[in-house]
């Protein structure tokens, strides 16, 4: 007999079985692969982002290595600016004739002071014609003012203004010094040098004065 070709033909192992898989392993192939474009975009702006903050960061340094601190820099001219009118409004409230010759010389000096701090500040990023508000308030010295006319109404004017004003350059010295120290521009530190060393003449006398008179 023939075969009926009509039938299905099966092989003739019929213990043969079919491969069998995991279902983990069915689920990986059968899922789709994921697109990566958008991470990768992500990364990179990740990473560029960081690097142009570094960047920044490292230009602010190296821009402000060569100044001084910008915030006493203005202290120091708002101060100068405010003593140098004190002085002047005080000239003709001084009675001893040793305390206003020494108060003349204190005019002249922040005067001139006053007049060389311009450029140097300019060089470090400070103008004293744009001071902050805060600063030019605070430097102000209305306390200062004030203990003064007090003085001026009880008759003890001369040692009172010897007094605080040998402390005001006292103040005014140490802040040089520390603006100094932290700067490494040589225009600023010759000013500064300047500034201190006919400050200081000043400030002796200023205390001497008051020693004298307490």
């Amino acid at each position: 007999m023939y075969p009926n070709q009509n039938q299905p033909q099966y092989p003739n192992d019929g213990n043969q079985q079919q491969p069998q898989y995991s279902i983990d392993y069915l689920n990986e192939i059968s899922a789709k692969p994921q697109k990566t474009g958008m991470g990768n975009k992500f990364f990179f702006l990740i990473v560029a982002g960081g690097i142009f903050v570094a960047l920044m960061v490292g230009l602010i340094m190296l821009m402000s290595s060569g100044n001084g601190p910008t915030q006493k820099m203005q202290t120091l001219a708002a101060r100068l600016i405010t003593l140098q009118e004190i002085a002047k409004d005080s000239q003709k409230k001084i009675k001893s004739g040793e305390l206003r010759s020494t108060n003349s010389n204190l005019s002249i000096f922040l005067t001139n002071t006053n007049r060389d701090i311009v450029e140097p500040l300019e060089k470090n990023g400070v103008k004293v014609s744009k001071i902050d508000k805060t600063i030019t308030a605070k430097e102000a010295n209305e306390e200062l003012i004030q203990r003064l006319e007090d003085a001026r109404l009880n008759a003890i004017f001369d040692r009172t203004y010897a007094r605080e004003m040998s402390y005001q350059l006292e103040t005014t010295a140490a802040l040089i010094k520390d603006i100094y120290g932290n700067t490494k521009s040589a225009s600023l530190k010759t000013f500064l040098e300047t500034t201190d060393s006919n400050l200081q003449p000043i400030k002796k006398q200023l205390g001497d004065f008051n020693a004298t008179n307490s």
